[in-house]
């Protein structure tokens, strides 16, 4: 059979989002089927028709104490001056809460209430009422009653409503199937070995577990190849066998980009590509009855079409409005530039800082999966608008409790790995706090300080005058503001070079004499900046090193781009280059110090913080790492 061949498609639409959600939605009118399943595991699921109780709760006259059933109209003479005496079996039952009451009697009284005289007699010395601490048939439930209606999503405590009426199965809505078929060339499994130009799949899975947090039932076929014959096989039969049909990657408008003809050739494309960033190479159509979801391979993007466009597709199956997320009012720490004519969906990371929520963008790249692990909020800027102003007052979409956003401790500044060990340890001690990390570089952490955007930041910033670290740049962009710095960490920088050192580096002017790749920290990094020192007295420039002005924002991504690479080198810490299994040349020891404003310093976090820092359990994890020493009995430097 000869191959399917089809003619690239460079051009996509610009279709505003919302259109494209109310086109699909109406075109997916699939009729909801209904399954009978044990109440008892019912949780979570939407009741398919109206729900009745079998028998009342009770059903019989119930006592609602421990005491003794009676005959009310026989206690009437009972007085606190003529204690009135009741024989067992003649006048009186002893019964518990929930026992039926005898046919003869018709009242309780609390066995707090009665003094017992003998095994046979007890005294009273007031009256029952008739009815008194019984519970009346239906009390709680009556038989017939309708528990719950049609589209009522069941919660535990309606489960425990259901067995009480003895409602064993409960009729719900079927779970929408969602078939998930990921396809490419460059897909493996995690558990295969790796190769240049291998990537893990992983976009299935991370789509299976929304499709059942919505409510549906996810199936994920296995890997198909960016083969036209594989993709159309695979959507034929996903379309038989599903309600819904995602397909990942092949979105686009690339050379193998095939889902979009395909979906045309099998039947009715609505929609590729939507008025937003990231998440524009969306594919909408429908084969036979079914619609089909393509969405791009890129997970920021494919996570968030799949949330515009899926989600709503299974709460309308199951007859449920679609969840939203609760909002806050935050205050931007950075500009905010974004493209008129498209929404752009930028991922927040949200402090709460001197009494105001205080939100910055984390990177906005459409392939950085870390960046929706990190975020806090989304903040949506519209296409009408050109982005925002640092300071500017807008609303975000949470991910995350307010609590859990007000009681994190924001750590602005320079990168360096021991911060996680310090953040792990903080959980471990206070399960209600935890830090949350940018790594900006140290002077931006600086300025973050000075802007009142974050608690703490990591600075390692060398004075090239004194050659003392930090003090200098606190003094002069921290003046007259009440700021501390505390002494945290010893550590060394060096060269880190591809194991064996190929190049044999040994020195800046190696670096730029033997055309090595360099790997270069940001601007403002405290590591630039010593690099930038190392030029100097080299009698060096930035022209003379290849690579100068390729920018990376941690230590351990510099570490990840000499691995790689048999030419390369970098500046960095040596617990980065052990991670990477690379060489290592130590070049300075520098000090990696946290500042913070006064008022944190001697807060309830900032005091947890500090006791954190000096304990066993952290130092003994900085320890294993190696390349460290944490500053003992630190006595803070107050400005």
């Amino acid at each position: 059979m000869d191959k399917i061949r089809y003619n690239r498609k460079i051009y996509l639409e610009d279709k505003p989002r919302a259109q494209a959600r109310n086109e699909v939605l109406a075109a997916f009118d699939l009729p909801q089927e209904k399954e009978w399943i044990p109440a008892a595991g019912a949780l979570g699921r939407i009741t398919a028709e109206p729900v009745f109780a079998n028998v009342s709760m009770p059903f019989y006259h119930a006592s609602a104490m421990d005491g003794i059933a009676v005959n009310a109209e026989a206690t009437y003479e009972a007085h606190e001056q003529r204690p009135l005496h009741l024989k067992m079996g003649e006048q009186f039952e002893y019964v518990d809460t929930g026992n039926a009451i005898p046919p003869q009697y018709n009242a309780v009284i609390m066995v707090e209430n009665i003094q017992v005289i003998d095994d046979e007699t007890i005294e009273i010395i007031e009256p029952a009422t008739p009815w008194q601490h019984i519970r009346p048939i239906g009390e709680d439930i009556v038989q017939e009653e309708m528990l719950f209606t049609q589209g009522h999503q069941l919660r535990p405590a309606d489960l425990g409503a259901l067995l009480a009426a003895q409602v064993t199965e409960v009729a719900v809505v079927k779970k929408p199937l969602v078939t998930i078929i990921p396809t490419g060339n460059e897909l493996v499994s995690a558990d295969s070995s790796l190769s240049s130009g291998r990537i893990i799949e992983f976009n299935g899975t991370v789509f299976s577990n929304y499709v059942e947090d919505w409510g549906g039932q996810p199936y994920l076929h296995p890997i198909v190849k960016d083969e036209p014959e594989k993709i159309r096989e695979a959507l034929l039969e996903a379309v038989e066998t599903s309600d819904i049909v995602v397909i990942n990657a092949g979105s686009s408008a690339g050379s193998k980009d095939y889902t979009v003809h395909i979906l045309e050739e099998l039947g009715t494309v609505f929609t590729h590509g939507v008025a937003t960033r990231p998440g524009k190479p969306v594919i909408l159509g429908k084969i036979k009855d079914k619609v089909v979801v393509g969405v791009p391979g890129y997970p920021v993007s494919a996570y968030m079409a799949l949330e515009w466009f899926v989600r709503p597709l299974v709460c309308k199956y199951l007859g449920i409005p679609e969840p939203e997320r609760p909002k806050l009012q935050v205050k931007l720490g950075r500009r905010i530039v974004s493209t008129m004519g498209a929404e752009d969906f930028v991922r927040m990371n949200i402090g709460y800082v001197d009494g105001q929520f205080v939100a910055n963008p984390l990177t906005r790249a459409a392939g950085v999966t870390m960046s929706l692990v990190r975020a806090d909020g989304l903040l949506v800027v519209p296409p009408e608008e050109l982005g925002y102003e640092q300071g500017d007052i807008v609303e975000v979409e949470l991910y995350r409790p307010v609590e859990e956003i007000k009681n994190a401790i924001v750590f602005s500044g320079s990168h360096d790995l021991t911060i996680d060990l310090l953040s792990s340890q903080l959980k471990r001690q206070r399960t209600d706090m935890k830090i949350v990390s940018s790594h900006v570089g140290s002077m931006a952490g600086l300025m973050a300080i000075r802007k009142g955007e974050a608690h703490v930041a990591g600075i390692h910033l060398l004075d090239p005058e004194t050659k003392e670290y930090n003090v200098t740049y606190v003094r002069k962009f921290l003046a007259g503001q009440d700021a501390v710095l505390y002494p945290f960490l010893k550590r060394t920088q060096g060269w880190m070079l591809p194991k064996g050192n190929p190049l044999g580096i040994e020195s800046v002017s190696d670096i730029a004499e033997k055309g090595a790749d360099y790997a270069n920290r940001q601007k403002g990094a405290g590591t630039r900046i010593l690099f930038d020192l190392l030029l100097k007295e080299a009698g060096l420039s930035a022209d003379d090193v290849n690579g100068y002005d390729r920018e990376m924002f941690s230590h351990l991504s510099v570490a990840a781009e000499v691995k790689g690479n048999d030419n390369a080198a970098g500046l960095g810490i040596f617990p980065a280059a052990r991670a990477m299994s690379l060489d290592f040349i130590p070049v300075a020891d520098e000090n990696y110090d946290l500042l913070m404003t006064k008022a944190f310093f001697e807060s309830e976090k900032g005091i947890w913080l500090r006791s954190v820092i000096q304990s066993y359990a952290f130092k003994a994890e900085v320890a294993k790492i190696g390349g460290y020493a944490v500053v003992e009995n630190s006595e803070p430097v107050y400005f």
